[in-house]
């Protein structure tokens, strides 16, 4: 077992972190692993339909990321609204923190923000002297790893193509590599994990297994879930997808089991904080699709039980080798 935080962590080149997108969608790389042979091969995005078989599902997240970025109107302070909680109160992020204390006020459009309260992960909760809609004024929070401010190119390009139920302060970017022309061509399905604070949010715990994940709203149709558990193989796209999945085979009582041993999944809408890590049983994804993930982070915890951690790994190290982009705007993996 493989619990300790330091057993997630590799040396990636700066470089290699993805600035932006490529001038395609589907241009990336993709590294193919397989897991019962424990071999890797080296394809592009456009090779993905080539791995499906007869009978196979793809299930994607559909959430959009909403323009949750502001700044103050003297620009001295970074906000990132999470959570609307109230008439002109919101749960949000702030740098920098230290200026923001309960009672500091600050001011967005002439309306003043005022802190009410810091939660124990150092959220905050806010108050507006007038409700106003903050996201109409907004721009897509990129993460921390990408050194630049947003611009009128991510406004498309960091938000899937088949992006419709707003909620998500992240896009799930495996999904970004498809275009519409692809996902005609292919059976596909769709759930809805909005992305929360958390996927920018470190582990802190030496021993991973004490980390607490921050719940996160989902949801999956019934028509989602006849599709599922009547597909030869689920392909998941995306750790988030992974994620949704999971988390209703679990929240089902006695998890119940289908002909082919697959756990089945019924209509279901709710929040979870499942933290996948080795070792886990996966009852319903087959195969995944992922991009490169930070080191140390919950998502290469998740991919880890997936593939198993030390063949992951080695398949990282042979990536950095062979100049893959990383993270969120960077190459994919098609794990089978």
């Amino acid at each position: 077992m493989h619990l300790k935080l330091s057993d997630y962590d590799y040396s990636l080149p700066r470089e290699l972190i993805a600035q932006r997108p490529l001038p395609r969608r589907d241009a990336s790389r993709m590294m193919v692993l397989r897991r019962d042979s424990q071999t890797v091969e080296h394809r592009f995005f456009p090779d993905f339909k080539s791995f499906l078989r007869q009978g196979d599902l793809v299930v994607l997240n559909d959430t959009r990321v909403v323009p949750a970025r502001r700044f103050s109107d003297d620009e001295a302070i970074e906000f990132l609204f999470l959570e609307k909680i109230g008439v002109g109160r919101w749960k949000c992020l702030v740098k920098p923190g230290r200026k923001m204390r309960v009672g500091a006020t600050t001011a967005i459009e002439q309306v003043t923000v005022k802190v009410e309260q810091i939660l124990p992960e150092g959220e905050r909760v806010v108050s507006l002297s007038k409700d106003i809609d903050l996201f109409a004024g907004g721009s897509a929070p990129l993460p921390p790893y990408i050194g630049r401010s947003s611009d009128a190119e991510d406004e498309t390009r960091y938000q899937t193509v088949f992006a419709r139920t707003p909620g998500a302060v992240a896009a799930p970017t495996a999904g970004l590599h498809f275009t519409e022309e692809l996902l005609n061509e292919i059976p596909h399905a769709f759930v809805t994990l909005h992305v929360g604070p958390g996927t920018f949010l470190p582990v802190k715990a030496e021993n991973i297994a004490d980390h607490q994940m921050h719940p996160e709203w989902f949801s999956i149709s019934a028509a989602t879930a006849e599709k599922i558990n009547n597909a030869n193989r689920v392909v998941t796209i995306g750790t988030t997808t992974v994620r949704v999945l999971e988390s209703v085979a679990r929240n089902l009582y006695g998890l119940k089991q289908s002909s082919s041993g697959r756990g089945r999944v019924e209509e279901q809408c709710g929040s979870t904080d499942l933290f996948i890590y080795p070792p886990f049983e996966f009852h319903i994804a087959e195969a995944l699709l992922t991009n490169f993930h930070l080191p140390k982070s919950t998502l290469l915890m998740l991919v880890s039980a997936f593939a198993g951690r030390d063949f992951l790994l080695r398949a990282y190290d042979e990536a950095i080798r062979e100049r893959y982009r990383f993270f969120s705007y960077g190459d994919c993996m098609l794990i089978l």
